[in-house]
């Protein structure tokens, strides 16, 4: 046994990094070496469904002085790489934390304050936001810690160190490092209650010890024979059992110790005896909790899914028994502190929170929060405003899931299967429906009768849903009972639901399609594929003899239009038949290169997406039967799921490449593509076009990704497999973050993409270019003058007068009022000191000309600044020339433009303008009477040119129109 001090340990200073957040943009939490590129078209939005894992929550308890409600109840739950809190009254979600780099392996709250361990750190969050954190100077992971007053206690992962900080100080300083005895694997820790500075750490072989954190030394040890073997059972031996829960129980020195064998011991630390011994059958003790209300009652959780209740008072008599109380193992079981409440969590994904009315009645079932304890695999929106999916998931489940609040998502009731698994003495999870297969709905008539149709795994019927009742519908079509006797039956494979939601269709593996009427669940239509065409098999080669038959000719994808006047079936040897929805007829059969495996139909366009295993899509127009597109989607990964855009501009792909990729259907191009950390399953998007919802293999939750062209302007352009952008799951949002939900400030583009198609300013120096502004500029400007005096007022304009209140009449028999008439005369008032600081001022323009005068390269700024003006402007900048120098500038700029071949029209303008203006002060001078002459022959040099190649031009198309 050896200890080390702080001193002895070379501790690295991590400086404590919080989490900025701006007002415009979100920052999640990433690996400080490499940052992803976020894709241009879909931005990380918010998880749904994700409640907890295998993490054993902390429930922190708050009473309020005055208060009548009782305490608060705080849930702090782990969701693998962040972490939330729940408030237990309604069970909702009030923060998420960040995302970190290495996975949660333990959580704890002090105060306002939440810890969590990850790797080899602490971080401490207050409100959601990094504050500090701690480092283990090792560099080797935490596995446990506990809160022990001003200090933190954090085991390593291998169980060889028990690390202890100062956290009252701001230094956080590393206080002591206890190492243990080989043969002493530490897995948690825990504080008896009364001992000071003491913890009992409970080990992977079964031993407990109590330390003295102070002096960092042993006090004692209790062996695993003693923990598991009664006073009067000493000469009994066992085998060592891992201990694998520990908590304290209300009486003083005793605690509670389960083991991965089963069996509970109820232990007295300070007389080293057992007390009592109970035992749970299949599977180990995963969590153990003593209840605080008075009721001696001791809660056990095993890795089964089952919660057991003892009376301590009846020396550990079974009192109640919740079998499947999760569907997996329980890892954590906590009592609300003076209530008779019980809280625990499953690695299926839920909490759940128990009410003891009696100490003799049966616990029922209070609160929940649950989702799909497996991965999803397919996912449907439901409904037209987009606020609805139903998910499907290897869990033998089916979920409707709201995207605007969590809290209103539940799981599709199958039927009292609990009574039934009680009955039968069978798990609950072997009563549930197969995994599905295959989702349809329609929303038009869900007021009145089953508006959703299953397909499940290896079975030859298909169900009908209820979201309305939140339950299995009334009816079960069974596609065997409808085919022929003598017929095989085959499995179904897909459904389909009618837009009006009146018929409900379903395809087999056989290449029988059955339609039923959803509201009697009677069979109206049947259709069949029929034998393979002529053109399949020449294509493959196929001989008589090994043609495949009409009955091994199975449905991949099965669908109806939108007005009920056509079926589409796609088998599984690559071909489209059409069928006439109302006389059951084969109307075309469209043969595809490969064979196809899945199809979706937008019925708003009538245009057909097919997905075939040569990893193409191809689109084909239901009206004209034909393909009209054909979309590539690498060659890596075979196409898992697809999904239209409402708008029918976009179709979104997802594949085993783990790229989801994004084609514009009307010039069948690739525009936004990006990778994820693991497949996408299956994608959706919204029919309001505002989110794109995903599911993954490696997760159980939904996630979505707003669509950016709905809040922002994004530029499309095709891109190649090569410009794949990198992007991180969206993570879970609580409803008291720092930014508000409508905000959506993740959803600004920072890098705009460079414009490709930009115009240079000259195509090239032997050309003419124009000033590309409104030719009713310059024609404004040429005729100011004539345009004022049509547009000048007959007088001006005169302030109305201000009448009394008491208006003076005249005398006299009529009434009249005496109005008096004020006339002032205002005289403009001019100094010497005005007229000077006039006389000296200088336009931009003037500045500008000398500028252009000293240095040529300015003189694309100096017709930029003329561009940009009115023509009044232009006409006052120009009356302001007087000066010999101004006019000289000027006349150089023109001829230096005229040279350029730049901007011809307005230099026409401006020198009309300016000759005549100023024609009798150029005449006069010399110097600028030979500038005007210079500028005379540029200009009809360049008016020349300009006349051939406009003559030049015109003989051209000239020549074009004889010709045709």
């Amino acid at each position: 046994m050896d200890t080390h001090n702080a001193e002895d340990v070379d501790m690295m200073e991590v400086r404590p990094r919080k989490r900025i957040r701006s007002s415009t943009k979100r920052k999640r939490a990433t690996s400080p070496t490499h940052s992803p590129r976020v894709p241009i078209l879909f931005a990380p939005f918010r998880a749904l469904g994700l409640i907890t894992n295998h993490i054993p929550f902390y429930v922190q308890t708050r009473s309020y002085k005055g208060a009548t409600e009782g305490p608060r109840i705080h849930i702090l739950t782990c969701l693998g790489r962040s972490w939330a809190l729940w408030e237990g009254g309604k069970m909702g979600l009030l923060f998420v934390g960040p995302e970190v780099q290495d996975p949660i392996s333990c959580l704890v709250m002090d105060g306002d304050a939440v810890w969590a361990a990850s790797g080899a750190h602490v971080i401490k969050y207050l409100r959601g936001k990094e504050v500090s954190r701690l480092s283990n100077p090792l560099r080797t992971p935490l596995a446990f810690f506990i809160i022990f007053g001003s200090q933190l206690l954090a085991l390593t992962e291998d169980g060889r160190r028990m690390l202890i900080w100062e956290v009252s100080t701001n230094e956080r300083a590393l206080f002591a490092t206890i190492q243990f005895d080989i043969g002493f694997t530490a897995t948690s820790i825990l504080h008896p209650a009364t001992y000071l500075n003491k913890v009992l750490v409970a080990s992977n072989e079964g031993d407990l010890q109590l330390w003295n954190i102070r002096t960092q030394t042993c006090i004692h040890k209790f062996s695993n024979s003693q923990l598991r073997t009664l006073p009067s059972q000493q000469h009994m031996t066992s085998l060592p059992s891992p201990i694998t829960a520990l908590t304290q129980s209300p009486a003083i020195d005793v605690v509670g110790v389960g083991f991965m064998s089963g069996e509970i011991s109820v232990y007295d630390v300070r007389a080293d005896e057992r007390l009592m011994r109970m035992y749970m059958d299949n599977g180990g003790i995963k969590a153990l909790s003593f209840r605080s209300d008075g009721h001696p009652i001791l809660a056990s959780a095993s890795s089964s899914g089952h919660i057991a209740l003892w009376d301590l008072d009846s020396g550990g008599r079974l009192l109640h028994l919740i079998r499947g109380a999760h569907d997996g193992a329980v890892s954590a079981l906590e009592w609300v502190p003076g209530q008779p409440v019980l809280i625990s969590s499953g690695e299926d994904n839920s909490v759940k929170q128990w009410l003891y009315e009696s100490p003799t009645a049966v616990p029922r079932l209070l609160k929940f929060r649950s989702g799909h304890h497996a991965p999803p695999h397919l996912i449907r929106f439901y409904g037209e405003d987009g606020k609805q999916l139903l998910s499907a998931s290897a869990d033998r489940t089916l979920r409707y899931v709201s995207v605007v609040r969590d809290s209103r998502s539940y799981e599709m009731s199958q039927g009292s299967l609990a009574r039934k698994a009680t009955t039968l003495s069978k798990p609950l999870a072997s009563l549930k429906f197969p995994p599905i297969t295959s989702i349809s709905c329609s929303s038009t008539r869900s007021k009145d009768w089953d508006d959703v149709l299953t397909a499940h795994a290896d079975e030859m019927c298909v169900r009908s849903w209820t979201v309305l009742n939140k339950r299995v519908g009334k009816h079960t079509f069974n596609s065997a009972e409808s085919s022929k006797r003598k017929s095989p039956s085959g499995v179904v494979k897909c459904v389909c639901v009618t837009a009006c939601g009146n018929f409900g269709l379903a395809g087999s593996s056989t290449g029988e399609i059955h339609m039923w009427n959803m509201q009697s669940g009677l069979k109206r239509k049947s259709f069949k594929v029929g034998p393979c065409p002529q053109t399949l098999i020449d294509r493959v080669g196929l001989s008589s003899t090994t043609e495949p038959k009409a009955s091994e000719r199975g449905i991949t994808g099965l669908v109806s239009d939108a007005l009920n006047r056509v079926v589409i079936a796609t088998t599984s040897d690559g071909t489209v038949n059409f069928f006439d929805f109302h006389a059951c007829t084969l109307d075309q059969v469209l043969v595809l290169p490969t064979s196809a495996s899945l199809m979706m139909l937008q019925r708003d366009s009538g245009l057909l997406a097919v997905v075939c295993d040569d990893m193409v899509v191809r689109i084909i127009d239901i009206e004209t039967r034909r393909i009209v597109r054909e979309l590539v989607c690498g060659v890596h990964g075979r196409i898992l799921d697809i999904a239209f855009s409402s708008d029918s501009r976009w179709i979104v792909v997802t594949s085993l490449d783990s790229v989801i990729r994004t084609f514009d259907i009307p010039t069948g191009q690739l525009i936004n593509a990006f990778r994820t950390p693991s497949v996408a399953t299956s994608v959706a998007f919204s029919p309001t076009n505002d989110f794109l919802a995903t599911t993954h293999v490696d997760s159980v939750g939904i996630f979505l990704w707003a669509n950016r062209s709905q809040y922002s302007e994004v530029a499309f352009r095709a891109i190649s497999e090569d410009d794949i952008a990198e992007a991180a799951l969206p993570s879970m949002q609580g409803s008291e973050e720092d930014e508000a939900l409508e905000a959506l400030e993740a959803l600004g583009v920072e890098d705009k993409p460079t414009d490709v198609f930009s115009t240079p300013p000259q195509l090239d120096g032997d050309l003419v270019t124009l000033t590309l502004l409104p030719r009713a500029r310059w024609q404004t400007l040429l005729n100011l003058e004539v345009i004022q005096q049509r547009n000048k007022p007959k007088e001006p304009p005169k302030k109305p007068e201000h009448a009394p209140f008491f208006l003076p009449t005249l005398p006299g028999v009529e009434h009249r009022f005496a109005i008096e008439e004020k006339k002032q005369e205002t005289q403009e008032k001019h100094t010497r000191r005005l007229d000077k600081i006039v006389a000296n001022s200088r336009s931009i323009l003037q500045k500008l000309l000398a500028e252009s005068d000293k240095d040529s390269g300015l003189n694309d700024a100096l017709f930029d600044y003329i561009k940009s003006l009115s023509p009044a402007a232009i006409d006052l900048e120009l009356r302001s020339l007087v000066s010999f120098n101004s006019l000289q500038q000027f006349l150089r700029a023109i001829k230096r433009r005229l040279q350029s071949h730049l901007d011809f029209e307005a230099v026409q303008a401006l020198q009309n303008v300016v000759l005549r203006l100023h024609a009798d002060v150029i005449i006069e001078n010399e110097d600028l009477r030979a500038e005007l002459e210079e500028l005379l022959k540029i200009q009809k040099k360049e008016s020349g040119r300009v006349l051939d190649l406009l003559a030049s031009s015109l003989g051209i198309l000239g020549f074009v129109r004889d010709a045709q």
